[in-house]
């Protein structure tokens, strides 16, 4: 296991807590145990993060102020289960775009520090998963646009959120995706592309999208809680159910939020947007560069989250089946599939169920999944595909089989248990903080996003010994 020491991470645990934890670690020396390397970790959090290849390091590409979250219980808010950056996108090499979640801020990092002014500031809902959420860039000869999703609002956090259900507004609040220009450091000439269903529930809203080898949008939306809100749709795999919505599924649109030919599962709008559907929740998306299919991840209840390949007409089974257990109607396992689950929604056959190519039956809580177009990391990397997990601050490291329809895993399940032991052998890095994104840089390195010690942190994954 390699540790590397990072620069400039300033620490904010209060000073009896370290007095006490070395206090701790001499006992334990006196009586003739070594303090292992793991102790140094709280919960997600490492005093030096460890990445556990000796031939790589991590560094920091940026970090901002101390951003702790104020909760205001007196007026029945709860600001956030996300943190206050949600994704990233590159513009050029060392210059990035950073979404602010609360106060709808897209902010520019160029050389490791940010710019004065935001280049856009939204007015957005915030609470829960609400706020400013998703981002993906296109360029061509001319023009670069930046496309948005977030939840719309006349002023930030004017939404009043108990639980995840939150009181009628009386300005509209929805969820929606728009296209703008970047010119002069400003996003300008906004473009309506979608809009959500319209919702009092601040969470499963989704929101990672990514630019396909199509040149269209992909974006992955959640169910709404759906089915608790009393809110079915045939893309939640009821029978009986209402006609889609935009909800549980990932929509593909060009990237002037038009329908792409005829759509997949359908002809009517928006059913026509949908690439797959049946998804209870996701935050990753992104393209294998060899075979350029999509792959997701889902998050599950308190079980089930899952990595997919996501093949056209694609059914992830909710709110049926999650990972591969069977669910009940309030969303509890039931108990392991056996055989082919019965009673999903296929809409005339044009859509096919598929199980996932990694399941975890405990709760990791995966965001970003991004695969390694480059060999800046040493060849055995190359194409590989990387997976964070926002619980515990680590990253998964996956090779895929020959003909890149799975993973190689170290058993021959693709479920891991409970026990966190289970996935040491797929942690390439951990302690990293709450991460919430990954994206390969123009310098083919590996770029993590992550509230790391109540602070906005980019980390940046490189070799030890720079082969290029």
């Amino acid at each position: 296991m390699h540790i590397t020491k990072l620069p400039s991470v300033n620490l904010y645990w209060p000073l009896n807590l370290i007095f006490f934890a070395s206090l701790l670690g001499c006992i334990i020396f006196m009586n003739g145990s070594a303090f292992a390397a793991v102790n140094e970790c709280i919960n997600y959090e490492c005093k030096d993060p460890i990445v556990n290849d000796p031939s790589l390091k991590l560094d920091i590409e940026y970090q901002g102020k101390d951003d702790h979250i104020n909760y205001n219980y007196s007026k029945g808010n709860r600001v956030s289960l996300l943190t206050s950056v949600t994704q990233m996108a590159f513009l050029g090499d060392h210059d990035i775009l950073m979404l602010n979640k609360n106060d709808g801020k897209v902010v520019r990092i160029v050389n490791h520090t940010m710019l004065p002014h935001p280049l856009l500031d939204l007015d957005v809902a915030n609470k829960w998963e609400r706020g400013l959420i998703g981002i993906a860039i296109s360029k061509n000869a001319t023009k670069v646009h930046v496309f948005l999703y977030y939840t719309e609002s006349k002023t930030d956090g004017s939404d009043i959120c108990k639980t995840i259900y939150c009181t009628k507004s009386k300005e509209p609040i929805q969820n929606k995706l728009y296209r703008y220009e970047l010119k002069n450091n400003k996003l300008i000439n906004p473009k309506f592309l979608f809009s959500g269903p319209k919702s009092n529930v601040a969470s499963h809203i989704g929101g990672d999208m990514e630019i396909g080898p199509d040149n269209k949008l992909y974006i992955i939306i959640g169910d709404y809680h759906g089915f608790q809100n009393n809110s079915t749709t045939l893309a939640d795999n009821f029978k009986n159910g209402s006609f889609p919505d935009g909800r549980a599924g990932i929509l593909r649109l060009s990237q002037d939020g038009k329908v792409v030919g005829d759509g997949i599962l359908g002809k009517k709008y928006p059913l026509n947007l949908y690439y797959a559907y049946g998804i209870r929740n996701g935050y990753g998306l992104d393209f294998d560069p060899v075979s350029h299919k999509l792959w997701d991840t889902e998050n599950g209840p308190s079980f089930g989250d899952e990595v997919n390949l996501v093949e056209p007409g694609f059914n992830g089974g909710w709110t049926k089946v999650q990972g591969v257990w069977q669910v009940d109607s309030e969303g509890y396992e039931l108990g392991m599939l056996s055989g082919a689950p019965e009673g999903l929604v296929d809409f005339g056959g044009k859509g096919k169920y598929s199980d996932p190519e990694f399941t975890l039956n405990m709760t990791t809580a995966p965001t970003a999944l991004k695969f390694l177009n480059s060999d800046r990391l040493g060849t055995k990397y190359e194409n590989d595909l990387f997976v964070a997990s926002y619980k515990f601050g680590l990253i998964f490291h996956f090779d895929l089989n020959e003909n890149r329809t799975g993973l190689r895993l170290p058993s021959t399940l693709n479920i891991i248990s409970t026990d966190y032991k289970d996935i040491e052998d797929l942690v390439i890095a951990k302690g990293l903080g709450k991460i919430t994104d990954m994206d390969v840089g123009p310098d083919g390195k590996l770029y993590i996003l992550s509230k790391y010690y109540n602070k906005p942190t980019i980390f940046r994954i490189s070799q030890s010994v720079e082969t290029k």
